[in-house]
């Protein structure tokens, strides 16, 4: 079957509007304006003026003229109404054209077209709103590019050690030792740790990771925290304080994951803070619950805030990832935090610590 373009049925659809109007005005004209013309005539005649004998010649001119006015204002009517028809057919029709080659384009890989403005302003929303969409998606686009890059490069390195080590044992150039195991095991465990990240970050943001909100008591599981992480400080680094107070309110959260983004935290406070304090606070303010871990560690510049959430960004590009992380624990946090309706958020000053604050829906 035959598809008609978009153009074509409003072509037709505003001659058939112009063909209905004209018709029904040819035939109520064609009906009634003889029968008006006697009796307009009628009403002319009277004492000593009759038009008993030209009546006849008269309706037949008038009808002549009609015929003929009537069959030139129809064609100059037609005319006019189709060439206006077509000009406001094309007129609505060529931004959704020029969408249909943008889109064209987005499918080659060529993301930078965006709509003009139009105005119409239906037609100027659909612009906008697709203008919107193709910039996410070259977000998205470029993300992903470089969420490629990221992963070659963090898997190279450990790869990278592992076959060195390996061509090396088969030639017998190194002896084999329990030392070199154990390196290889280290290098192993650090692509296991940055695949299993990579993959909860996937779930966290397809949404496929359960989540299990009900009421949650968060001093419990700072307090555990807090304790835990306590005996990983030597002796010369930061002390860990917790302010949490007794009559805290239950936050709709998850238990787990919310205890998986305090792990993240608590970890890169102890990573980046070699002495001073690290402190856990916990309040409730207006339908939220807040907590936040503040240090006195070494802090992020103001041109890195906004880059912290993004996936294997880190402050120090020259720290190793045997001791900066992955660089996709705040990610994966924030994301967490989403899910469970909340909001994370930070603030440092470079040399003077860092504090992460996230807030959770108090339970009802």
């Amino acid at each position: 079957m035959t598809k008609v373009a978009l153009r074509t049925r409003l072509f037709f659809s505003h001659l058939l509007v112009m063909v209905v109007g004209v018709g029904s005005f040819v035939i109520t004209s064609k009906v009634s304006s003889p029968h008006l013309f006697v009796r307009h005539l009628e009403q002319l005649e009277g004492p000593g003026f009759t038009l008993r004998y030209a009546r006849t010649q008269l309706i037949e001119g008038f009808e002549i003229a009609w015929n003929r006015s009537t069959f030139w204002a129809v064609v100059v009517g037609a005319s006019a109404a189709g060439g206006l028809s077509y000009w406001v057919a094309k007129r609505i029709t060529q931004p959704l054209n020029q969408m249909e080659k943008i889109t064209q384009k987005f499918a080659r890989g060529e993301m930078n077209e965006r709509m003009p403005a139009w105005e119409i302003p239906e037609l100027n929303r659909l612009g906008a709103s697709f203008n919107r969409m193709a910039a996410s998606l070259e977000g998205v686009e470029v993300r992903r590019r470089q969420l490629i890059g990221d992963l070659s490069h963090e898997l190279r390195t450990p790869l990278t050690v592992v076959r060195g080590y390996l061509e090396e044992l088969a030639d017998g150039t190194i002896e084999p030792s329990p030392e070199i195991y154990l390196l290889l095991v280290k290098e192993t465990r650090r692509m296991q740790r940055l695949v299993s990240d990579l993959q909860e970050l996937s779930k966290a943001v397809a949404g496929y990771l359960p989540i299990n909100l009900q009421p949650v008591n968060l001093c419990p599981l700072l307090e555990s925290l807090v304790e835990k992480f306590a005996g990983q400080v030597l002796e010369d680094g930061p002390v860990l304080r917790l302010d949490c107070p007794q009559q805290l309110p239950p936050a709709l959260a998850d238990a787990d994951r919310t205890e998986q983004v305090l792990v993240n935290l608590l970890g890169n406070a102890l990573r980046h803070t070699a002495a001073g304090a690290i402190a856990v606070r916990a309040w409730s303010d207006t339908g939220k619950l807040w907590v936040a871990v503040t240090d006195t560690g070494t802090g992020i510049a103001p041109e890195d805030l906004p880059h912290v959430f993004e996936r294997f960004w880190r402050a120090d590009q020259s720290r190793s990832r045997d001791s900066g992380g992955s660089g996709l624990g705040l990610a994966i946090s924030r994301r967490l935090v989403e899910l469970q309706g909340g909001q994370i958020e930070v603030e440092s000053r470079s040399g003077e610590g860092s504090t992460f604050r996230f807030w959770l829906p108090l339970a009802e």
